[in-house]
């Protein structure tokens, strides 16, 4: 039995919930897959997984041995690394997050950069709004906006983003500026949340925060279909300031109530520095961050 093999199948079945789906995730057949965990239980004379009406569980070895297995895994691949070169010029893969309107506008320019000057370094560009875990998802850098939380992660800060509201001029011609957020409760907001769940955003008001209430008149699931609406006169949108930046500078969204604006949200690059860090990284890391830091400056209303 290779044990390493087996590990990987194992952290992948306990990752994806279910066999089968660790097998299609690592191109295996099931029968491949339920041998190699079989075996894996039989030479460790435990159980590790437990069929449920949710799935795949762990048992409690079967946590522990998961959790001592992706530390080992790591080593490993950190001794590949080594030996293929990695720390001796930049090449290999990254994988970099972002949430999915950032990464479109200010990361995916920058990464695109970053490629045409190392080319023996690939990236995946994950975008997605989810908070991407490191270790789980494989992510080497994340691009996150808003507070971080205590972690060993090293986090550079690229700047911030304001938390705007906004609507298009023909709607506030045809209803009236809102000038306190209590003003919410008689006007048409979009919103990502259902028409029939009373909504809230947060203000500050005298140096207090508070939350102002309102029923949607339109609810979406995506800040882009939120924007076109406002555009389109259905409403007041709220939206980070760089995603409505260009049509504020044109005229076709007007700001509103920015007098009780919450703080910026800070935007940082994160990436874990607990071990060495690979040319690649190092190389990603300075190269992005004073673009990223201009793109900011420049995108600021």
């Amino acid at each position: 039995m290779d044990r390493l093999d087996a590990m990987s199948v194992l952290l992948a079945a306990a990752d994806a919930g279910s066999l089968s789906k660790a097998g299609r995730a690592l191109g295996l057949p099931l029968a491949t897959v339920s041998r190699k965990v079989a075996e894996l239980e039989a030479h460790l004379k435990a159980s590790l997984l437990i069929r449920s009406a949710k799935g795949l569980e762990l048992t409690p070895a079967g946590r522990s041995y998961v959790a001592a297995a992706r530390v080992i895994l790591e080593q490993v691949a950190e001794a590949e690394r080594a030996a293929s070169g990695e720390y001796s010029e930049p090449k290999g893969d990254l994988v970099v997050t972002a949430p999915i309107m950032f990464g479109r506008l200010h990361a995916l320019p920058v990464v695109t950069r970053f490629l045409a000057a190392y080319p023996d370094v690939a990236v995946d560009l994950v975008m997605t709004d989810r908070v991407a875990h490191f270790l789980d998802d494989q992510v080497d850098v994340a691009l996150r906006i808003g507070q971080l939380p205590d972690s060993s992660l090293i986090a550079t800060r690229l700047g911030s983003v304001r938390h705007v509201i906004c609507a298009s001029p023909d709607y506030l011609a045809a209803n009236g500026r809102p000038v306190r957020p209590d003003d919410l409760a008689r006007h048409s907001v979009i919103s990502f949340q259902s028409v029939s769940v009373p909504g809230t955003w947060r203000f500050e008001v005298d140096g207090a925060e508070i939350a102002a209430g309102f029923r949607a008149r339109l609810g979406v699931n995506t800040i882009d279909a939120a924007i076109e609406a406002g555009l389109s006169g259905a409403g007041l949108v709220r939206a980070l300031s760089y995603q409505v930046v260009d049509h504020v500078r044109s005229g076709r969204l007007q700001l509103v109530l920015d007098a009780f604006e919450p703080a910026p949200r800070p935007v940082h690059l994160v990436y874990d520095g607990q071990t060495r860090l690979p040319l690649k990284l190092r190389a990603f890391v300075d190269f992005v961050v004073p673009l990223l830091r201009q793109r900011l400056v420049e995108a600021a209303i």
